[in-house]
């Protein structure tokens, strides 16, 4: 049966398939790309490391461990706009799931 989350396709947005908002270098031919699963995986764990690097930011701050308001505050919305996109991009999948659905073979 086929993994209905495999397209072996790459990304399309150059800058999401790197760390840092950097291109990734495109892949050889004859390489095995990532599952749209696995590529998908990957972002959700970056919104986590995110998040919970920004709580730990709050933590510190609320602690007095740290000062620095400003990076707390950067972290923070940092976490807030990748969440964002993140539900953006589901709400997008959804759509499209629902869509072929309703198409009539």
């Amino acid at each position: 049966m086929i993994d209905p989350l495999s397209t072996g396709m790459s990304p399309v947005v150059p800058g999401l398939g790197g760390t840092g908002g950097t291109p990734s270098t495109p892949q050889a031919p004859g390489a095995p790309s990532k599952s749209f699963a696995e590529f998908i995986y990957e972002r959700l764990d970056e919104v986590n490391k995110l998040q919970t690097e920004a709580d730990a930011g709050v933590q510190r701050l609320l602690t007095g461990e740290s000062d620095n308001v400003a990076e707390v505050f950067a972290a923070s919305n940092k976490a807030g706009i990748a969440f964002d996109l993140l539900m953006e991009v589901r709400n997008k999948l959804v759509e499209a799931y629902r869509e072929v659905q309703q198409m009539r073979v």
